[in-house]
């Protein structure tokens, strides 16, 4: 089984992944690296393989879950025992993905979260972000049993177990928050490591304008949905 692979998402990201890529070979010479360019209008393309960065390109934008689930499935077939999701906007700080990797082996884990919040290291997300931050942090702590702060972050290292998991299982928009419930109610082990983040490093973010309400919205629902099928499930006869 090969070792490590970091999956970045990409959509419209050529000016932050030609400083982003660097940084990721430089921080973990020995893990391979995969761009999934969702159909981007740019030279995401190009960019990943001008730095000599296998990229995989979907026909046109599928959103974020189908670019992180595309890793996913790259993952499980080339065999990597751990798979690291790191944004392409370069807000997740390549000097933490090594402190993630050994969390994860070494608590033995299947998912770990890296949080800025834990230590309150570099950016902290804008006021209204982190007003949504914590109402994920509220419910999803109250549903799993376990406090969860950072449940926006898409900075996480995933056991072989998880990622192949949500190969076939993974939100298809906005999926981190979902995808902590999910993972939590079907048994994976789960905890936050402290890394820090930072502005992004260029481009501009999808989430704009009014769609932070309804990215609320639309995962709080997600959210419910998937605590009802649990319980449903564990009231059917064996």
């Amino acid at each position: 089984m090969k070792d490590v692979v970091v999956i970045i998402p990409a959509y419209n990201e050529e000016e932050s992944l030609s400083r982003l890529l660097p940084e990721i070979r430089a921080a973990v010479p020995e893990y391979d690296i995969i761009v999934i360019n969702d159909g981007s209008s740019d030279r995401t393309e190009e960019v990943a393989g001008n730095a000599g960065v296998r990229s995989i390109s979907l026909p046109f934008n599928c959103g974020i879950g189908a670019a992180v689930q595309t890793g996913f499935r790259y993952a499980v077939e080339k065999g990597y025992s751990v798979a690291v999701q790191v944004d392409g906007d370069g807000q997740h700080d390549p000097g933490f993905i090594r402190p993630l990797v050994a969390a994860l082996r070494e608590g033995k884990l299947d998912v770990a979260i890296g949080s800025r919040f834990l230590e309150k290291k570099g950016f902290q997300a804008t006021p209204l972000r982190r007003f949504g931050i914590w109402i994920f942090q509220t419910v999803n702590s109250r549903i799993l049993g376990q406090t969860v702060t950072d449940n926006t972050s898409g900075f996480r290292a995933y056991s072989n177990r998880a990622f192949s998991f949500l190969a076939d299982d993974y939100p298809c928009d906005y999926p981190e928050p979902e995808a902590v419930v999910t993972l939590g109610l079907k048994g994976f082990v789960i905890r936050e490591i402290p890394v820090g983040m930072r502005e992004r490093l260029g481009g501009e973010s999808s989430i704009v304008n009014l769609r932070p309400v309804y990215y609320m919205t639309k995962v709080l629902l997600a959210t419910f949905m998937n605590l009802v099928r649990a319980l449903l499930a564990r009231r059917r006869p064996a």
